[in-house]
């Protein structure tokens, strides 16, 4: 019995097992003089350029296959978009995760920044990767599906008919809150030193959220909760109806991303609690 209590207690987890890394600095020149910076660069692009590329030839697809159809279960259907996104997004931070951390999404790498995680040069350079990726992906399918492109709308996220602005904005925060928490659950620290030995367990909730999301807010605002997926479409798009409201799919996502930020780090992980605690025991010396 005592051999099987030293065992259990072997292999059990507890607080000592991990730590929190130190919060990442604001600015740090030396990123720039490492591959591993411009590698991860490299993998925010390509990562975002296949995302949009798979995705938006589903959304051009579906619509190709229900036009002029009797049938409205035709075509993938607003399941197999969603689907297609949420599936993309696992798979893509599944093969990212380990080089440049499997944002592949402005917001969710500007919650990480504002939670300290990275800096601020590489939050930018990221996000600045990511759009570019955006805007190659969706070229590609211009260029390969030019006339069902046009046709069908570019895969642009616009406001739906009978939904307001508020609507639109709202549905935007919330979405993106619901996917950048989940990254904050399935990268927490403690977790991750927990289940390290399964590693899809970060990536599968993360698709996961993405996939829940879709379906809820494809028929309000076709799902932006991804500023550079947003704004990829709208540029080789191109039309007023694209722009029309574009910056709700930038405004929403960042705000949604910033409340899943400060809801996380310090009120679950009780942040401010700690660093009034600290500052206190910094008084008494």
């Amino acid at each position: 019995m005592a051999k099987d209590m030293e065992v259990a207690e072997a292999g059990s987890f507890s607080a000592k097992d991990y730590h929190d890394p130190p919060p990442a600095p604001l600015f740090d020149a030396k990123e720039l003089t490492k591959w591993s910076f411009y590698r991860a660069l490299i993998a925010e692009f390509i990562a975002t350029l296949l995302f949009l590329y798979i995705t938006v030839l589903t959304v051009i697809g579906y619509k190709s296959q229900i036009d002029g159809s009797a049938d409205s279960c035709g075509g993938v259907g607003i399941l197999g978009i969603a689907w297609a996104f949420g599936g993309m997004i696992f798979v893509l931070v599944y093969c990212t995760a380990g080089i440049s951390g499997g944002h592949i999404n402005p917001a969710v790498t500007f919650g990480l920044f504002l939670a300290r995680k990275v800096s601020l040069i590489r939050a930018v350079m990221y996000m600045v990767a990511q759009c570019l990726g955006a805007i190659c992906g969706v070229g590609l399918v211009k260029a390969f599906q030019k006339s069902y492109y046009k046709k069908y709308g570019g895969g642009a996220n616009t406001l739906a008919d009978g939904f307001s602005t508020g609507t639109g904005l709202g549905a935007e925060i919330i979405g993106t809150f619901v996917l950048v928490y989940t990254v904050f659950s399935a990268t927490d620290p403690k977790r991750s030193a927990r289940d390290s030995h399964v590693p899809v367990l970060a990536p599968l909730p993360i698709g996961f959220a993405v996939f829940m999301v879709h379906l809820a807010t494809i028929p309000i605002t076709g799902t932006g909760i991804n500023p550079a997926r947003s704004l990829g479409a709208a540029v080789i798009y191109n039309q007023d109806k694209a722009w029309d409201g574009h910056w709700i799919f930038w405004v929403g996502p960042f705000a949604g991303a910033a409340i899943a930020a400060f809801y996380h780090q310090f009120i679950l992980r009780a942040g401010a609690v700690k660093a009034l605690g600290s500052f206190r025991s910094a008084q008494r010396f």
